[in-house]
């Protein structure tokens, strides 16, 4: 008996629709998987095998050839457990057999040996192809449903075991209700850093500023202790709300790295992403024999914070340049290629010596003259070339650590960087215009 059921493979941060055909035919017993499939998805045959048992149904003793269509596309993931294994007991299933919810619906979920439906990468990526390719509605893991529920076009049935998928298919239990989606108007503001806890630094917070509303790239030169990394871990607090398209944007990227924590919806706050120097060129970048997104694109909308940067490898800080300049990243593969966005604001941060303290009052600079031009030659011209603002940050006295002062309000700023940023969208003339004229003097 053969059937076909309808299911998508992630391929870059996209999901490409995929069509389970399931031939079960007499024979001699045997499972094969074709279509192009990775080691994840060949080894399913003893999940599914297992599962099925541990349902309560019968494996069939028969030929059983499972292929993947289309056949000259490279599938990843296990999301494809689940359709497999419901064509399988079709197979032997007449009731299954005249149902025509295999058309109608797409299927993905990665099946435990006890039958239980796992969660996926890639849930919110799933359920837009299910839409594009004129779906009604999809089946997948109840710890992703609420990413998958920002889809409001599409019917989501959230699934725990492949047992409750087939009696929800045979109508033998009600479809559980639609799950809840995050709502956008939330305001989780108070969980980001603020630059309430920022004491001094009058030149480098306004900087940020400026940084946030003309979507500048940033610099931070000064000693060891003087403050960069506070500094920028507190820029998202003063970037604008994540539109609805972005946060769709951005928890699709996010979903298909495998970072969306189950029952989690979409992602409200704008990313930021902080790498160690030692991070290599792929994992900045992205690629991989089937191109996952990098550093750069999971900082997309949001902060990329390069610490210590004269400290990563020549080669990574060489890949900045393109997705820098366009915004976006192309990953090309002998067996695959994807398009990955990088719209990201880059802060890096830097010590002005191999010591730290050149130009420091406080403390006495033991560089040569050679060492210190040969530090600061680790990063390219045409790199530096690409930030906008070059800052230098001093060490704070502490007297003005311990001040009384009056904090500076985060709401304050908030309004500032977002009026400018706005502008900043509404034009494209010289970008350092359009901070000046639209950002007011603190």
């Amino acid at each position: 008996m053969f059937t076909t059921i309808r299911s998508a493979s992630l391929a870059g941060i996209k999901a490409l629709p995929v069509e389970v055909e399931v031939d079960v035919s007499r024979g001699l017993p045997n499972f094969v998987v074709v279509g192009l499939a990775d080691n994840a998805i060949k080894e399913s045959k003893e999940r599914i095998r297992s599962a099925i048992k541990n349902c309560g149904f019968k494996f069939p003793a028969r030929r059983i050839t499972v292929n993947l269509a289309p056949a000259d596309l490279r599938k990843e993931g296990t999301a494809l457990d689940l359709p497999a294994a419901l064509g399988i007991i079709a197979g032997d299933h007449q009731e299954l057999q005249r149902t025509s919810i295999f058309n109608d619906y797409l299927f993905c979920g990665e099946l435990s040996l006890s039958g239980r439906i796992k969660t996926i990468r890639g849930a919110l990526p799933t359920a837009l192809a299910a839409r594009d390719c004129g779906c009604k509605g999809i089946f997948l893991p109840r710890a992703n449903a609420a990413e998958a529920a920002a889809i409001a076009e599409i019917e989501i049935i959230a699934v725990e075991s492949l047992l409750e998928t087939i009696d929800i298919i045979l109508e033998k239990c009600p479809r559980p209700s639609r799950p809840e989606t995050v709502s956008q108007s939330e305001n989780q503001a108070d969980k980001l850093l603020d630059f309430a806890d920022v004491r001094g630094q009058t030149q480098a917070k306004r900087a940020l500023e400026i940084a946030a509303a003309g979507n500048h790239n940033l610099i931070f030169v000064g000693p060891p202790g003087s403050g960069k990394t506070m500094l920028a871990q507190r820029l998202p607090s003063i970037l604008p709300e994540l539109t609805f398209e972005e946060a769709l944007e951005t928890t699709i990227i996010h979903s298909v790295a495998g970072l969306i924590a189950p029952g989690q919806g979409l992602i409200k706050n704008r990313p930021f992403r902080q790498p160690h120097h030692t991070i290599s060129d792929i994992a900045l970048i992205g690629g991989g024999s089937q191109p996952r997104p990098g550093e750069v694109t999971m900082a997309h909308n949001g902060v990329l914070f390069l610490d210590e940067f004269p400290e990563f490898r020549r080669s990574a800080l060489e890949v900045l340049r393109q997705p820098l300049e366009s915004r976006q990243i192309t990953i090309a593969r002998a067996q695959a290629q994807a398009v990955f966005p990088t719209d990201f604001i880059l802060i890096a941060a830097m010590n002005p010596c191999p010591c730290g303290h050149y130009g420091d009052p406080f403390h006495e600079c033991i560089c040569s003259a050679t060492q210190i031009q040969r530090y600061r030659h680790k990063i390219s011209g045409p790199l530096l070339d690409r930030i906008d603002l070059h800052i230098e940050v001093p060490a704070v006295p502490t007297t003005e650590l311990s001040s009384t002062r009056a904090k500076l309000k985060p709401e304050k700023v908030l309004k500032r960087s977002a009026t400018g940023s706005q502008t900043h969208k509404k034009s494209n003339t010289n970008a350092s215009k359009i901070t000046r004229a639209a950002i007011t003097p603190p």
